[in-house]
C-alpha cells in the first residue's frame, strides 16, 4: 500500500522519466493568418469572441487549416492550430512548384495557381502564401480574383491544390511518357 502512494506521488510531482508517455510532435509550419472579432447578439447586447485562421503545414506535400474560436485570442489560436492538424491533406507536387495550373474557387473568392520555373519564388500575398509556403511551394505564380475575404481565399487554395493531378498518374493513363506532361524546364533534368 505505502509503495503504491508513493509511486503516486512521484508521478504527481512529475519525477517521471524525461520523454516517458509524451508523443514526440513532428516539426510542422504553423502560421496564423487571420484573427478577427466576432460579435454574438444575444439578449443582454453583443457577445464579442475571436476567430482566428491558422494554416499548418510540413513544407513537404501536406498542409491544412483550422479555424478556431473562442472568447480569448490564445484559446482560439490553439483551437485553429489543433483543427489545422487534423485537418492536414497531402498535396500533388512536382519539385518545387506544382504539376500544372488551376483554378479554384470557394464562395466568392477564386484563385489562379499556375507553375513557375525555379528561382521564381511565391508570386502570391496574404492567405494565398501562407498555404503555398506550408505546403512547401517555392516557385509558383498566382493571382486572387473576386472577393478578398481572407477564410475563402485560403479554402479556395487549398481546393486547387486538392485538384493537383500526380504527373506519373496522368502520364500512366494517357500512355504518354512522364517528359512530355513536365513542363519544359524540367524536361531536361528528367531526361
Amino acid at each position: 500500500m505505502e509503495k503504491r502512494q508513493n509511486k503516486q506521488r512521484q508521478n504527481r510531482a512529475g519525477d517521471r522519466a524525461p520523454g516517458a508517455g509524451e508523443e514526440e510532435r513532428e516539426e510542422l509550419d504553423e502560421r496564423v493568418v487571420d484573427i478577427a472579432r466576432v460579435a454574438k447578439v444575444i439578449k443582454g447586447g453583443r457577445r464579442f469572441a475571436f476567430r482566428t485562421v491558422v494554416v499548418v503545414g510540413d513544407n513537404k506535400g501536406r498542409v491544412g487549416v483550422g479555424v478556431g474560436k473562442s472568447r480569448a485570442v490564445p484559446d482560439a489560436i490553439r483551437k485553429g492550430t489543433d483543427r489545422a492538424r487534423k485537418n492536414m491533406k497531402s498535396v500533388s507536387l512536382s519539385g518545387s512548384t506544382i504539376p500544372h495550373e488551376v483554378t479554384a474557387e470557394h464562395g466568392g473568392a477564386e484563385v489562379f495557381l499556375k507553375p513557375a520555373t525555379p528561382g521564381t519564388g511565391v508570386i502570391a500575398a496574404g492567405g494565398v502564401r501562407a498555404v503555398l509556403e506550408a505546403a512547401g511551394v517555392r516557385d509558383i505564380l498566382t493571382k486572387s480574383l473576386g472577393s478578398a475575404n481572407v477564410l475563402n481565399v485560403i479554402q479556395a487554395t487549398l481546393k486547387g491544390l486538392h485538384r493537383m493531378k500526380n504527373v506519373e498518374d496522368q502520364a500512366r493513363a494517357r500512355g504518354k511518357d512522364v517528359s512530355e506532361l513536365l513542363p519544359f524546364w524540367s524536361r531536361k533534368k528528367h531526361a
